[in-house]
């Protein structure tokens, strides 16, 4: 049987838009709407990158809880 996973990046990509940004009240509501329509996994946010972010991705996942909610990380490569 195939199946198919739900990967979302809304409410991180969604950040990177201009002139549009979420407060943590409002990243909550969309997670919680994003587990209703049955997404596997939620991009929650780039918590490296400010207090505010690190505070909605831990708040997204502690009120948000059918889902595996991830920060998002970068790593550097030394390939040559």
């Amino acid at each position: 049987m195939d199946v198919v996973r739900i990967f979302d990046t809304t409410l991180r990509d969604g950040e990177q838009s201009p002139g549009f940004s979420m407060n943590t009240d409002e990243k909550i509501r969309m997670a919680r709407q994003l587990a209703k329509l049955g997404v596997d996994t939620i991009e929650a946010g780039f918590p490296i990158s400010s207090r505010g972010d690190l505070e909605a991705v831990q708040a997204v996942a502690r009120e948000v809880r059918v889902f595996s909610p991830l920060p998002t990380c970068t790593c550097k490569s030394n390939c040559t």
